[in-house]
């Protein structure tokens, strides 16, 4: 699995090659009730509202636990089928999944942290995001990758 990470000043990326069709790796990461198993950071739980599968618009509720246990709700706010899903909560903040194909049985998936659309983007800064999501990211991209080897 290639990695690689991209730092800028309101957005942290991750990307990695994945050996399986980019149709199957998009289908994993739009079911919430897999998150758990992506989470880089293993603060999502579950799964406590929404459709199994999200399209654009579709909000849902996860289960989290970052210190204390507590609730969220997302939006989808961005969506191309098979190739790009975001979802912000409150804060307005996004988590942006894109899946590239490489040919028939290889993509890159990339995730991104992008804090540009956040309602206070210097409340963010001063909590030392978005670097203090690069190992997050990073190890959510690894997760997807580990859950289609081979």
């Amino acid at each position: 699995m290639s990695k690689v990470t991209l730092m800028a000043e309101m957005s942290v990326s991750a990307s990695a090659e994945v050996e399986a069709p980019a149709k199957a790796v998009f289908d994993f990461i739009r079911r919430p009730s897999n998150h758990p198993e992506i989470s880089g950071d293993g603060s999502v739980r579950g799964v406590r509202s929404g459709p199994d599968v999200l399209s654009m618009g579709d909000r849902f509720g996860m289960s989290m636990k970052i210190g204390l246990p507590y609730i969220i709700t997302n939006r989808v706010v961005e969506f191309e089928d098979g190739r790009l899903i975001a979802w912000c909560h409150p804060g307005r903040h996004r988590w942006r999944w894109q899946v590239e194909p490489l040919g028939d049985d290889r993509c890159r998936v990339t995730l991104t942290f992008d804090m540009s659309t956040a309602l206070f983007p210097p409340v963010l800064r001063l909590l030392g995001f978005p670097e203090r999501h690069r190992s997050n990211v990073e190890a959510s991209v690894a997760n997807v990758a580990k859950h289609f080897a081979h």
